[in-house]
């Protein structure tokens, strides 16, 4: 029995062994695969910190490239079509028809020929007759109750005046309400209600570079729309008008466009178109429009009281070159006006002005030229107190003048300095020179 018990407890205590061996070894393997993953883990996560560094690395680098890559964005007011715009502003601009007879000496024979004389034989008696001459341009409404502005060397001398509305053309008897040569605006009236009226832009903010649109009717041909930029603002010494302050652009501006509309992209009148610098008689891309503003306040002075008044000084004035300012013995850089003529009991000579003084500013302005001088002065009307700064043997000094009234065709007078070949403003009734006239019974005979 004793035996038997100790037999049983041995193969007891193996078995228990044998299973705490296998324990043992089940505890060495698990360990094993636990440090297994933990060692996986910390593998994937430093390969993830890794790969995550690079990306982000690269990520700056991406997004530095394309910071540096990506293009301005486009200035606002940019477009793909100006479609809108055109079929906005295009009724508003309209065209404008004048008749104009003239008395003329006339021959016998056509356009006074020798050739033909030699045919005939003898001298044609001369006789007076009349020449009924037509014109063509174009002009902007400006108002719903029918003012129209237009360039005055368009009307200038008409004695009939008639506007065409609309592609139709729908024709209206103009009356003139005023014009004013010394800019070359003209305001007419038609009598007709509710009238697309443009806007007006603020030509002063107008600069080089700007998008424009010329809207006008180019030899007939209604509402033509050409695109361009503006070359320049402020520009003078043209040889023009009296009182130049122009728009330049590179916007198609043909015979017929004078009187229209040169507008920006908003769809509002910058100016009016009135001339061209041509050697051929067509456009070659440098045109001139008069400032919106301008336009707009001697509409205003002509609609209130049929004329422009202007401010005057009575003064002559040149711009001051640098070869007057060397010969003045004046420093700095020369700017201003040079005073040529005081005239006698004007302003200036009652305000103490001499010949020889250099005006320099008005009201703190500074003043750049003689045209600068001109625009400020005959902006400005009669009975207004001013102060003008005069530079006088190279000291600075002050002169309070009261602005006088324009004489009747009179301006302040200054030389300038202009181009070899003046532009003129085109008229629909001359070809490149050549004279045409209708054959009539006269003629005939």
């Amino acid at each position: 029995a004793l035996k038997a018990t100790r037999s049983i407890l041995f193969a007891k205590a193996f078995h228990f062994s044998r299973r705490s061996a296998k324990r043992a070894v089940r505890s060495r393997a698990c360990d094993s695969f636990l440090k297994q993953r933990i060692m996986q883990k910390r593998i994937v996560r430093s390969c993830t910190f890794f790969v995550l560094t690079i990306l982000c690395a690269h990520a700056g680098v991406f997004a530095a490239a394309a910071q540096e890559s990506t293009p301005a964005p486009p200035r606002e007011g940019i477009t793909a079509t100006f479609a809108p715009i055109v079929e906005k502003v295009a009724p508003s601009v309209v065209t404008v028809f004048t008749t104009q007879t003239v008395a003329r000496g006339l021959t016998s024979f056509p356009f006074g020929d020798d050739t033909l004389r030699q045919f005939f034989g003898g001298q044609s008696p001369q006789r007076q007759g009349k020449q009924t001459l037509q014109g063509l341009g174009s002009g902007v409404i400006v108002s719903p109750d029918g003012f129209i502005l237009t360039a005055n060397h368009v009307v200038s001398g008409a004695e009939e005046v008639m506007v065409g509305l609309g592609t139709e053309l729908r024709k209206y008897k103009a009356k003139k309400v005023g014009t004013d040569p010394g800019t070359d605006v003209a305001l007419l009236k038609i009598e007709e209600k509710n009238l697309p009226a443009i806007a007006f832009a603020n030509s002063e903010k107008a600069r080089a570079g700007d998008i424009v649109l010329a809207i006008g009717n180019p030899f007939g041909l209604r509402q033509t729309v050409t695109m361009g930029i503006i070359s320049a603002v402020g520009r003078g010494g043209i040889g023009i008008v009296d009182y130049e302050n122009f728009i330049q652009t590179d916007a198609a501006i043909n015979m017929g466009n004078s009187g229209g509309a040169l507008v920006d992209t908003a769809g509002r009148l910058l100016g009016i178109n009135t001339a061209i610098f041509s050697r051929s008689g067509g456009n070659q891309g440098v045109g001139f429009a008069i400032p919106a503003n301008l336009a707009r306040d001697v509409m205003q002075s002509l609609r209130e009281k049929g004329r422009v008044v202007r401010g005057y000084i009575g003064a002559s004035v040149q711009t001051l070159t640098p070869e007057l300012a060397e010969a003045m013995k004046l420093k700095g850089e020369p700017s201003g006006a040079l005073v040529g003529e005081v005239t006698p009991k004007s302003p200036s000579e009652k305000a103490g002005m001499k010949t020889g003084d250099v005006i320099t500013s008005v009201n703190g302005k500074k003043i750049g030229d003689a045209r600068e001088l001109r625009l400020m002065i005959g902006s400005m009307p009669p009975g207004t107190k001013i102060q003008i700064e005069v530079n006088r043997e190279g000291q600075s000094k002050i002169i309070n003048v009261e602005l006088a009234e324009m004489p009747a065709g009179e301006v302040e007078q200054g030389a300038e300095t202009t181009p070899e070949e003046s532009a003129q403003p085109e008229k629909a009734t001359v070809f490149g020179g050549v004279a045409v006239a209708d054959i009539t019974d006269d003629i005939r005979t």
